[in-house]
């Protein structure tokens, strides 16, 4: 297991001395159009695709998400390759969902950017494929992470709580209690980790148990 030090992802948020109570109270309204946009990204779909005869050559039932998974896993096993390009997507999309997160938890009141990287600051290692990546992993990595799923369904429903106290508490004072705002980066930084390993293919470290 690595050490939360050396593992090849990580999350870190600034700490903000004070946030709008006004876009604090309707969070949740003000969100809505990033979220459509991660739906559309991450949504699935049966959807027949047919070539000019009209017959169907094949079945779309995932989002550009779920395809880029497949896809690495099967590049990885294969060919031993981890393309920059996929790389750099899957990075992008996970920096910016991890902005908007971050809006609707409360810990920014700055509006997800697609690209500006703002308050929140998450990176990945891109791996040398051929020295950091085994090729049969990606067909067990699922499998292996499942404690961390445990781990992290507790964790959400507990920082799900932190941000409801939280919110009372910005509407109060304007300000995010330090305590409960490292808590909840600390599960959001967990989660990263995870999906690093388990999702983006990225690392065969396997993910420390830790908030830190």
């Amino acid at each position: 297991m690595a050490t939360t030090n050396s593992y090849p992802a990580s999350l870190d948020v600034d700490y903000p001395k004070k946030l709008d109570r006004l876009t604090t109270f309707f969070r949740i309204i003000v969100a809505v159009p990033a979220l459509i946009i991660l739906a559309l990204l991450t949504a699935t779909g049966g959807e027949s695709l047919t070539n000019e005869a009209g017959k169907e050559i094949s079945q779309n039932g995932g989002g550009i998400v779920a395809g880029l998974f497949g896809a690495t896993a099967l590049m990885i096993l294969f060919r031993q390759r981890y393309p920059k390009w996929w790389f750099d997507f899957a990075l992008e999309f996970n920096r910016f969902s991890t902005r908007v997160g971050a809006y609707l938890f409360l810990l920014t009141d700055r509006y997800p950017s697609t690209d500006e990287k703002q308050s929140v600051h998450l990176d990945i290692k891109y791996p040398d494929a051929k020295k950091d990546l085994r090729r049969g992993m990606p067909l067990v990595k699922w499998l292996l992470a499942v404690p961390h799923y445990v781990a992290l369904f507790v964790l959400a429903v507990v920082a799900l709580f932190a941000t409801v106290i939280a919110w009372f508490a910005i509407l109060f004072t304007g300000r995010y209690p330090r305590s409960l705002f490292d808590f909840v980066v600390g599960v959001g930084r967990w989660n990263i980790r995870v999906t690093a390993y388990a999702f983006l293919l990225t690392t065969d470290k396997y993910p420390p148990f830790s908030l830190k």
